[in-house]
């Protein structure tokens, strides 16, 4: 799986009680730093291994808890696919893990829940975007970052506008059968608009042809993009955008796009030719949710930088934005029963990194988190919370 959605993370939160092991690595793609990915990561299960045992976990236990990540990701042809990073989360009778286009420090957490601050990026959409490469005869969805682009599969996408709506040679009268999802077809039918060629795909379809495509291509990302908010930007010649627009759902389609035949274009190129676009929407995100915080935090009480203010309010939904640093865990417990805190210096047997907790529930609370460096937080604090009341 290449995104951890919201449903994806409430699945991982829920997983039952007990240690936990999460593991992120980056991924070499290109060059022979290639080869050292599986050595990488044989690694970092060393580590977690031994930070097991200082759990107290007997060693026949923990090669029992890991050997299904062993065996899948140990596989040569685990890596012959991966994107710039890979996230593994490993508990009793659990494994998964996520291919993600960010990349990732080398990091094992072994605590009793999941560690997925790294992964909020790809939940806010911070660094991410989509771009949707459009013609009559191709359509592609690229992963992108500020540094990668991807092309990734969606389930019951056209590949093109005769693979949606079936055009049938021998039909007359510009009659042609459009594809069920499952791929059958449903009955064939008049249509106000006529093409000529029958069928031809060097010839110039009707715009109700190309609006029926557009609709099916929406509701194909509909369910991909399902409570993402990261942009997406069109690619193709200009006359489509109108028509397009007018089929998406999408809340998050950035207005301006990349004209021209996206045909011929290397997904790096136009993940290029997008990210100008895209840059100042994140910028601008980031920075108002900043000046908001500063305004808010001078004239009221609904900011704080109190870790045992903001992790309880988190829990309870009322994290409005919250930034939080990378990089930086602060260890601890917070019990819900008795709403108290307790800080350690260094991780102990049942501790939780509590920025990661804060973050968690913030998104699960339908708030929005920024994970930035620690020099960008408020106050350089570890976290800094805006506050809904």
């Amino acid at each position: 799986m290449t995104l951890l959605s919201v449903e994806e993370l409430k699945n991982l939160v829920e997983q039952p009680t007990g240690v936990s092991v999460s593991i992120y690595m980056p991924i070499y793609r290109v060059g022979q730093e290639i080869q050292q990915n599986p050595v990488r990561f044989k690694n970092l299960v060393r580590e977690a291994e031994d930070k097991l045992e200082e759990f107290g976990f007997e060693k026949t236990e923990i090669r029992k808890m890991l050997e299904p990540a062993l065996q899948e990701i140990d596989e040569a042809t685990f890596w012959e696919n991966q994107n710039n990073g890979l996230a593994i989360f490993i508990a009793p009778d659990f494994f998964h893990y996520y291919r993600s286009p960010l990349s990732f420090d080398e990091l094992v957490v072994v605590a009793d829940n999941f560690h997925l601050k790294p992964l909020m990026p790809l939940l806010t959409g911070d660094g991410l975007f989509y771009v949707l490469a459009l013609s009559q005869q191709q359509v592609r969805l690229l992963e992108c970052t500020r540094s990668s682009a991807t092309e990734v599969e969606v389930e019951n996408l056209p590949k093109s506008m005769d693979d949606a709506l079936q055009y049938d040679p021998t039909a007359k009268d510009g009659q042609f059968r459009i594809s069920t999802s499952k791929g059958g077809t449903n009955n064939s039918f008049q249509h106000a608009g006529s093409f000529h060629g029958q069928g031809s795909p060097d010839q110039d379809k009707s715009q109700q042809d190309i609006e029926q495509y557009f609709h099916m291509i929406d509701h194909a990302l509909h369910e991909f993009l399902r409570n993402r908010k990261a942009p997406l930007v069109l690619a193709g010649v200009e006359y489509l955008f109108p028509i397009y627009r007018e089929a998406n759902t999408y809340p998050h389609l950035v207005a301006e796009g990349i004209t021209g035949n996206p045909e011929h274009l290397k997904p790096e190129e136009l993940q290029e030719q997008a990210l100008p676009i895209v840059e100042p929407i994140f910028l601008q995100a980031q920075q108002e949710a900043m000046e908001r915080y500063q305004e808010l935090a001078a004239i009221t009480e609904k900011t704080s930088t109190d870790l045992k203010e903001a992790v309880p309010a988190a829990y309870y939904g009322r994290v409005e934005e919250l930034f939080v640093a990378v990089g930086v865990q602060q260890w601890g417990t917070f019990n819900r029963d008795t709403n108290t805190i307790e800080i350690h210096q260094e991780a102990e047997v049942g501790d939780d990194d509590l920025l990661n907790s804060a973050a968690i529930q913030t998104i699960l609370n339908g708030g929005t988190v920024y994970a930035v460096e620690p020099e960008k937080v408020p106050a350089e604090a570890p976290l800094a919370a805006v506050f809904r009341y």
